[in-house]
C-alpha cells in the first residue's frame, strides 16, 4: 500500500493551494482518507477527512472550517486537500493518511492504517 501526496508548496498569506493523495495497492473506495499536519516543534494535528461511506460527508478542525474542503475521486484513488485563504499558521507538513472505517474518531491517528509521506506548505505573511 502507497500513499503520495503531493501539491505543497510556498504561497502568500490569502492564497490558494490544493495538495492531493493518490494511492495504491488497496481498495480506495473502502477507507476514509484524512489530512494531518504538523508544523516544526508541535504536535501532529487532525486538518480533515472525507468518509469512504457516502464520499462526501467531511469533518474538519475548527481552524480550517470555511477555508478548507476535502474532496475524493474514487476512479482515481485520489483525495483533493483545497485550502484556500491559507495563513501563515497554516505552515506545516501535511499528511495523507487512509483508515478503514467509516464514521467517529476522525482526529484519532489510531484509527488509520496507512499513511504518507508529507507534502510541505509553506505560508508566508
Amino acid at each position: 500500500v502507497q500513499l503520495q501526496a503531493c501539491g505543497g508548496g510556498m504561497v502568500q498569506a490569502g492564497d490558494s493551494l490544493r495538495p492531493s493523495c493518490t494511492a495504491s495497492g488497496l481498495t480506495f473506495s473502502r477507507y476514509t482518507i484524512g489530512w494531518f499536519r504538523q508544523a516544526p516543534g508541535k504536535e501532529r494535528e487532525f486538518v480533515g477527512a472525507i468518509s469512504w461511506h457516502d464520499a462526501v460527508s467531511t469533518y474538519y478542525v475548527d481552524s480550517v472550517k470555511g477555508r478548507f474542503t476535502i474532496s475524493r475521486d474514487n476512479a482515481k484513488n485520489t483525495v483533493a486537500l483545497h485550502m484556500n485563504s491559507l495563513k501563515p499558521e497554516d505552515t506545516a507538513a501535511y499528511y495523507c493518511a487512509a483508515g478503514r472505517f467509516a464514521s467517529g474518531q476522525f482526529s484519532n491517528t489510531r484509527k488509520y492504517d496507512y499513511w504518507g509521506q508529507g507534502t510541505l506548505v509553506t505560508v508566508s505573511s
